[in-house]
C-alpha cells in the first residue's frame, strides 16, 4: 500500500503542477477539492488488478487535462466521474458543492440504472452519450478518456469482459473519436481493441512489424537524413518524425488489399512538420516543401492527397504525397503544419472558439437528429456507426461541390446525399464523364453526375451497396412502404400467379407456394400431406417475377429487332438480358424480363412463336 500511496501521490501532484500554468488559482484550489472528495468516496474501493480504485480517476483527469488539454471543470468531473455510480455521492451533492457545468458532466458520464433497458444496457448508455451532444461536446470527451484509460488497464479482466469492452470500443467509441477528429484517440482505440480480441493475431503482427522496423532502421534514418538535407539546404526549418503504423492498422491495410504482411504496404510514414502563420502561410509552405521533395525524388503518380484545401469530414488536414526510395518502394510523406499535427491530436478541442465548438456541435446535432428520428426504421445504433464512418473521400458535382462520404461509398450514396429523390430515382450515373452504374464505387476526386428517371425504382440489392446511413435508411423506408408478398415461392418450379400452385405451411408458419407438377412439392404432399394449405396466387400489379426464355430459330435479317418488340413494345416490358449466338444459320437466343402472371408469360411467348423463322420457344429456370 505505501507503493501504491507514493504512485497516487506522485501522479496527482504532476497533475496538479501542469494544471498551475494553465489555470487560475481559485480553479486548481476547486480541482484539488474535486480530487479529494473523490479520494475520499472511493477510499475503500479497489480495481481488478487490486489498486486502489482512486488511480483511475486521477489517470481519466490526467487524459482529460494533459492529452486532450481541457479546462478546468472537466478535469474537476473526470475526478468524481464515478462517485455517483459507485458510491453513496449524489449530483446533487456534486452540484451543490462544485456547480451546475461540473454536475451535468458527471451526469452525462454516470449509466442511468434502470428496471428495464429499450434495447440493452449498452446501447441505452451510448444513447445517454450522444444525447450530450445537444448540449456540450465535453461530456462526450471524458467518456472518451475514461474508455482510454480502461482499455490501456484491460490486461487484468476476465477473457469474456476483455470482448465485451473491446467489442464496444471497436464499434462505438472508436468511430466517435475519428468523427470528432481524435486521431490519435482512435488509433489507440481501435489498436487495444485488437489486441484484447485476437491477441494470438496481434502478437503475430507485432513480431513482424519489429523485425522489418530493426532491419530498416538503417536505411529509413538515411533516407530521413537526406530529406531533412535537402530542406536545410532550401532554407525551410521543419521537423521530421518517423510514424510506425500500429498492428491493428497493418491488419486493416492487409484485409483491405486481400494481402499477406509482406505485400501490406505503408507500415510507416513520414511526417514533415514546418510552423507558417496563417492558412494562406501554411498552403504555401506544403507547396514549397512538395516542390523542393519531387525535384529529388520520383512521385508516384495519382499520389497526391490534398487534405489542406479539401479537409476530411472530422478537420483533418495535410498534404500527402508517395515518393520512390532507393529499394525501389514508395515512401508516404505527410506535409504539416505544427496547426495540422495539434488539431489531429486535439480534434474538436483544438481550436475552443465559439464558432469552432458550435460548427462541431451542429454536425454532431444533424446527423443524430436524423438517426434519432427514424430509429424506427432501422437500428439506432447501425444509424450512429454509418455515420461515424473511420475514413472518408471527397468526390463533386459538375458544379464543383464537393461532397464527403465513406471510404467505399458508392454512386447511390452520392446521390442519397445529394437528395433523397434523386438516390430513389436514380438510373445511371456518370463519372468523370463515363458512363457508369449507379453500383460504382467512387474514389477520392471523382466528378458524379446522376441520371433519374420517375420510373426508375430502387432494386431490392440495393441495400447491399451503400454504406451510409442517408442512403440506407431511405431505402429502408421505400422498401417498407412496398407490399409484401404473403408467401414464398419454391425456388426449384418458380410458380407465377396464374399457374396451378398449392402451398405448405413451414415450421415458422411461413407459406411456401409450389407448382402442382414440382418434384418436391410431390415429396412434401407425400411426408408432409398435413402441412398442405389451399392458396390462391393471384396478380398484383406491384409484383414482377424474373422469367427467362429461350428461343432457337432460323437466322435472318432483323429477326433479334422482331424478337426484343414483341417482349418491349407489344408487351411494355423490360428487359434485363440477353445472349445469343449464331451457328451456322440458327440462333439460340436467351432472354431475361419480368412479368406479372403466367398469362402474361405465356401471351410473350406466343408472340415469339408467331415471328418468322422462330421454331421453338420454352421457359427454362433462373439459377
Amino acid at each position: 500500500m505505501d507503493d501504491y500511496t507514493t504512485h497516487i501521490n506522485e501522479s496527482v501532484n504532476r497533475l496538479f503542477h501542469f494544471l498551475e500554468q494553465r489555470v487560475s488559482a481559485e480553479d486548481l484550489q476547486r480541482i484539488r477539492e474535486a480530487y479529494a472528495l473523490a479520494e475520499e468516496a472511493h477510499r475503500e474501493q479497489k480495481r481488478k488488478t487490486g489498486e486502489p480504485y482512486i488511480i483511475h480517476p486521477i489517470a481519466v483527469a490526467r487524459i482529460v487535462a494533459e492529452e486532450l488539454e481541457l479546462g478546468a471543470n472537466p478535469v474537476m468531473a473526470a475526478f468524481l466521474h464515478d462517485v455517483v455510480e459507485d458510491t453513496s455521492y449524489t449530483l446533487e451533492d456534486i452540484r451543490s458543492r462544485f456547480g451546475e457545468d461540473v454536475a451535468f458532466l458527471v451526469g452525462v458520464v454516470t449509466k442511468q440504472k434502470k428496471e428495464k433497458y429499450e434495447r440493452s444496457k449498452q446501447v441505452d448508455n451510448f444513447r445517454q452519450i450522444l444525447a450530450s451532444v445537444q448540449y456540450d461536446v465535453r461530456a462526450i470527451l471524458i467518456k472518451l478518456a475514461d474508455r482510454l484509460h480502461n482499455m490501456r488497464t484491460l490486461d487484468s479482466m476476465r477473457t469474456d469482459k476483455q470482448m465485451k469492452i473491446a467489442g464496444e470500443t471497436d464499434y462505438f467509441y472508436a468511430p466517435l473519436a475519428n468523427r470528432l477528429g481524435l486521431y490519435h484517440v482512435k488509433t489507440e482505440l481501435e489498436n487495444l481493441s485488437f489486441r484484447y480480441r485476437c491477441p494470438r493475431e496481434y502478437g503475430h503482427l507485432e513480431t513482424l512489424l519489429k523485425k522489418e522496423q530493426d532491419k530498416e532502421k538503417e536505411y529509413i534514418e538515411g533516407f530521413i537524413a537526406r530529406i531533412s538535407a535537402l530542406l536545410w539546404d532550401n532554407g525551410i526549418n521543419a521537423r521530421i518524425e518517423l510514424c510506425n503504423r500500429t498492428p491493428c492498422s497493418v491488419w486493416r491495410k492487409m484485409q483491405s488489399k486481400g494481402c499477406d504482411f509482406n505485400h501490406a504496404d505503408g507500415k510507416h510514414y513520414i511526417r514533415v512538420i514546418y510552423d507558417a502563420d496563417g492558412l494562406q502561410e501554411e498552403k504555401k509552405a506544403s507547396l514549397h516543401i512538395y516542390a523542393v521533395l519531387t525535384d529529388h525524388f520520383k512521385e508516384r503518380p495519382g499520389s497526391v492527397a490534398n487534405y489542406i484545401n479539401a479537409p476530411k469530414e472530422n478537420g483533418y488536414q495535410s498534404f500527402h504525397v508517395k515518393l520512390l526510395n532507393a529499394l525501389g518502394g514508395w515512401e508516404e510523406i505527410h506535409i504539416s503544419s505544427e496547426r495540422m499535427v495539434r488539431n489531429s491530436r486535439l480534434g474538436c478541442a483544438a481550436e475552443r472558439t465559439e464558432d469552432n465548438v458550435r460548427m462541431w456541435l451542429e454536425k454532431f446535432k444533424s446527423v443524430l437528429k436524423d438517426v434519432v428520428c427514424h430509429s424506427g426504421e432501422m437500428d439506432y445504433m447501425d444509424g450512429v456507426t454509418a455515420s461515424f464512418y473511420n475514413d472518408d473521400i471527397m468526390v463533386f458535382t459538375p458544379k464543383g461541390r464537393g461532397i464527403i462520404l465513406p471510404k467505399g461509398a458508392t454512386a447511390l450514396d452520392f446521390a442519397f446525399e445529394i437528395h433523397s429523390d434523386i438516390g430513389l430515382h436514380a438510373l445511371y450515373a456518370r463519372v468523370n464523364g463515363r458512363l457508369s452504374s449507379v453500383r460504382t464505387v467512387l474514389h477520392r476526386g471523382d466528378c458524379v453526375e446522376i441520371g433519374t428517371s420517375e420510373d426508375a425504382s430502387p432494386d431490392a440489392e440495393w441495400m447491399g451497396y451503400v454504406q451510409t446511413y442517408k442512403a440506407k435508411r431511405n431505402l429502408r423506408s421505400h422498401f417498407a412502404s412496398r407490399p409484401v408478398l404473403p408467401y414464398r415461392r419454391c425456388t426449384c418450379c418458380h410458380p407465377l400467379p396464374g399457374d396451378e400452385v398449392v402451398g405448405f405451411k413451414d415450421g415458422d408458419g411461413q407459406i411456401t407456394l409450389h407448382k402442382r407438377n414440382c418434384l418436391s412439392a410431390i415429396r412434401l404432399a407425400s411426408e408432409y400431406g398435413d402441412s398442405i394449405m389451399e392458396v390462391a396466387f393471384e396478380e398484383n400489379e406491384m409484383f414482377l417475377y424474373p422469367v427467362r426464355v429461350r428461343i432457337r430459330a432460323v437466322d435472318r435479317h432483323h429477326l433479334l429487332n422482331d424478337i426484343v418488340t414483341s417482349v418491349t413494345e407489344q408487351q411494355n416490358l423490360s428487359i434485363s438480358r440477353l445472349v445469343t449466338e449464331t451457328v451456322d444459320c440458327i440462333v439460340e437466343t436467351s432472354i431475361d424480363f419480368s412479368v406479372h402472371s403466367a398469362d402474361e408469360l405465356q401471351k410473350a411467348m406466343d408472340l415469339i412463336a408467331g415471328i418468322r423463322g422462330v421454331d421453338e420457344v420454352y421457359r427454362i429456370d433462373i439459377r
